[in-house]
């Protein structure tokens, strides 16, 4: 008879990083809602500053992706500073934006849905369309906001 090996549980550590693990891969997943945006949400307590530096930062690696002021961007913005920074910086970059208005029906809409997400001392920032969704850590101060990750980039088919 041959005896089944005995697992060991999972160290805390590892059972924490495979739990986030998880919850990204998942959060890839997520849909966009029948009118194609999810509810976009950032916390009101980053400064004005800290939210333009990351909104403009974001633009210009989205702008990267699918060409600057190509398209109509479709955005549901919530009150917070950065929601209104991000809308500027779009419109910096020449898109037009589009927030509860109708379009003409050939009028190039892309879907924009944003989260910030303060996370050990740092804010989390993610863009996501429905081809493309980009990711990146930052360190933000009164003053401004410095990226302290790479870029995460994730095309979709």
């Amino acid at each position: 008879m041959r005896a089944f090996p005995r697992y060991l549980p999972l160290h805390p550590i590892r059972a924490l990083a495979a739990a986030c693990a998880l919850a990204i891969l998942l959060s890839g997943c997520q849909s966009m809602g029948t009118d194609g945006l999810v509810a976009s949400t950032a916390p009101t307590e980053i400064s004005g500053p800290a939210a333009s530096a990351i909104a403009g930062d974001m633009v210009s690696r989205l702008a990267e992706q699918i060409g600057p002021g190509k398209a109509t961007i479709a955005l549901k913005p919530d009150a917070s500073p950065f929601g209104q920074a991000l809308e500027a910086a779009l419109k910096g970059w020449g898109y037009a934006v589009v927030t509860d208005q109708k379009t003409d029906s050939g009028t190039k809409i892309i879907p924009l849905a944003y989260v910030i997400v303060p996370f050990d001392g740092q804010v989390l920032a993610r863009l996501s369309t429905d081809s493309v969704e980009l990711g990146r850590a930052y360190t933000v101060t009164s003053s401004g906001a410095t990226p302290t990750s790479a870029l995460s980039l994730m095309r979709r088919g």
